[in-house]
């Protein structure tokens, strides 16, 4: 392409924009969009062939020559980049069009102006419309960051208010899903840091009241997913998505997202925001300021989100964190001891770097409540790094979760595990853990209205979560109302860590329902997924000759012989309080509050829903189990 004499300029106008061909500046309505140079090669390219299609191999001739092992992933982050700074959209362009497997074309009409190099630029309006101010770069700092939130308060960007506000046919958004970011760095090695910094716009959006925001366990099911965002809105029940990209170059990370609305796939708003990685924190909090702003719903905590103010972090120490959540996420014993690893990290590079305290003691809590280290060495680590956390900042939704589980399985005060978990959810409205785990404690207490609902609200907000529904099934069963449970157990895929126990429920209310033979079956499968299969032969004989009774009591002298086997073993061990309710169902009393005794001692989580726990009711005329609902605190 020619370049024209210093005393001219080559303008080639299309729509709103123009690009200035000699200083690569690229302007919308006369306001300054930033483009790197890639992308502004990219797009000359294209202006100078529009309507031609130019094929991936020409534009790597052309503009990566010498990077032909990164081109694939340069081409496609530079072509994101510039559909960000058009607004333009993959799905429904009206500039860049997408030709699967060959290349790209410029679609929309333009022309090529040149001009003195002193005529003035195309004015900008007086009052700037919105579309002016929809792309802008914001450098975080202590100093700017004031300035870019009122600025962000104050916008109308792309006409969102005006849509949203501006009549009674426009919906308002009362839902929103962030679906996980795209990692730009082309480095498969960085998708922690991409899942992380998805998982902190969701934690920040999810202190909004009044906006249900979809929890990370479901956005992440739409990682790397070709479903349309109509499709996932109307999977996830959500008016509006919200989609984008980190980029990692060096020791800076820049975010790209837009807000979708979900029923017309119409793009409402688009930000990019830059800062040094040791501002990541404020960048998190702008972007969810930024999307908060444009939803315009009424806020929680009178009248506003209780943003903290964000302190710089060491790069180092965030990076670990944010490893650690990876690992934590997949709620195994090799991901929580990794865990731990990484959140002890973390707060070695900065002590006072809260989320990793709460990082620290989410871990130690978990690889108690699973077994996979004893309570009595777990609980107090999980403890002390809940409490260390909170006194660095008291707005961490999670650290209140995890200090209510020490409180109720370690000091036994269920007054206290309560104002931690009603203090957690107050804090983040969308902490769909903080709502199962209440949920948990209204069960175990009998109030199973209260319980039901707060189950119910933890599956709204993480829909696909097999956890939420499991979990959601047994609340039900407590509360004896079997039918709804059989419902939701039965939606409910194998394997997961919960399959022994729930195909065992769903076997009691097939017996409750004189169903022998569908009952026979599901506490087979409970011994085929539980990896007991030497017992499953006994139980399949002693049904075809002596029908489910007997079947019934081989199953659990089978099952207890084993799980007392395994519980001789170092960790992580069976819970002593299912061998007291094998023992209980097997009418040995004696054995079963034997087996009790070591449950208490050994401060078992299971052990808080004795009161409602249909497996003991064997017992409850024996005043032996008052007293143990009396040592764990359900009565006074």
């Amino acid at each position: 392409m020619d370049v024209p004499p210093r005393s001219t300029r080559t303008l080639v106008r299309f729509g709103a924009f123009e690009l200035d061909l000699r200083t690569g500046e690229l302007r919308k309505r006369g306001t300054k969009i930033r483009l790197q140079q890639q992308p502004f090669r990219v797009l000359a390219l294209l202006l100078e062939r529009r309507g031609d299609v130019v094929t991936r191999e020409e534009l790597r001739r052309a503009i990566w020559p010498d990077t032909a092992v990164e081109f694939e992933e340069g081409l496609d982050a530079t072509i994101y980049k510039l559909r960000n700074a058009l607004g333009d959209s993959a799905e429904h362009p009206r500039f860049v069009e997408t030709l699967p497997r060959r290349g790209y074309r410029f679609i929309g009409s333009g022309e090529r102006v040149t001009e003195p190099e002193g005529a003035r630029d195309a004015p900008v309006p007086e009052h700037p419309a919105p579309e002016a101010r929809s792309r802008r770069w914001i450098v975080v700092s202590a100093g700017a960051l004031a300035a870019v939130v009122a600025l962000s308060l104050a916008a109308n960007v792309l006409g969102v208010r005006d849509f949203l506000f501006g009549g009674a046919s426009s919906p308002r958004i009362h839902s929103v899903a962030v679906l996980p970011l795209r990692n730009l760095s082309g480095e498969p090695a960085q998708e922690y840091f991409a899942d992380g910094m998805t998982e902190a716009l969701i934690t920040n959006l999810g202190k909004v009241g009044g906006l249900r925001v979809i929890s990370r366990t479901s956005a992440m099911h739409y990682k790397g997913s070709r479903q349309t965002l109509p499709e996932i809105a109307r999977q996830l029940r959500v008016d509006a998505v919200v989609e984008g990209a980190v980029l990692r170059e060096g020791g800076r990370v820049r975010i790209t997202a837009q807000l979708v609305e979900a029923s017309t796939d119409r793009h409402l708003w688009a930000e990019t925001y830059e800062a040094d990685l040791r501002n990541v924190l404020a960048l998190e909090d702008e972007v969810a300021r930024a999307i908060t702003n444009e939803v315009k719903i009424r806020l929680s905590l009178q009248g506003q989100v209780r943003w903290t103010g964000a302190r710089a972090i060491n790069p180092k120490a965030y990076e670990d964190y944010l490893q650690g959540r990876h690992v934590w996420n997949e709620w195994t014993e090799e991901g929580l001891r990794k865990s731990i690893e990484f959140f002890g990290n973390a707060v070695k590079e900065d002590h006072e770097y809260a989320a990793a305290w709460a990082g620290l003691a989410d871990a130690y809590a978990f690889m108690s409540l699973f077994g996979f280290l004893p309570n009595e060495v777990g609980l107090p680590k999980a403890k002390a790094a809940a409490l260390r956390a909170i006194q660095l900042d008291e707005t961490l939704s999670e650290a209140h979760v995890s200090l209510a589980g020490v409180s109720l399985h370690l000091e036994r005060s269920w007054a206290a595990s309560e104002g931690e978990l009603r203090r957690a959810i107050s804090l983040n409205p969308n902490n769909a853990m903080a709502h199962q785990f209440y949920g948990y404690y209204l069960s175990a207490t009998g109030q199973f209205e209260a319980a039901i609902a707060e189950m119910k609200w933890a599956l709204e907000l993480d829909p696909l979560s097999p956890n939420k529904q499991n979990s959601l099934a047994a609340t039900f069963y407590r509360a004896r109302r079997y039918d709804e449970a059989l419902q939701y157990f039965r939606q409910v895929p194998d394997p997961d860590a919960n399959s022994e126990s729930r195909h065992r429920r769903i076997a009691a209310i097939y017996e409750s329902k004189g169903m022998q033979s569908e009952a026979v079956a599901e506490l087979l499968v409970a011994l085929r997924l539980a990896g007991k299969t030497e017992i499953v032969r006994s139980v399949e004989e002693e049904y075809l000759s002596s029908g489910y009774p007997a079947a019934k009591k081989t199953f659990l002298r089978e099952d207890v012989r084993e799980t007392e086997k395994r519980a001789k073993n170092a960790y992580p061990r069976p819970f002593a309080v299912d061998i007291a309710a094998d023992y209980a169902l097997l009418g040995e009393k004696d054995k079963a509050f034997e087996w009790l005794d070591r449950a208490v001692r050994d401060r078992e989580g299971p052990l808080m829903y004795l009161k409602v726990d249909d497996r003991f009711d064997a017992l409850r005329s024996d005043p032996r189990l008052e007293d143990v609902i009396r040592s764990i605190g359900l009565l006074p």
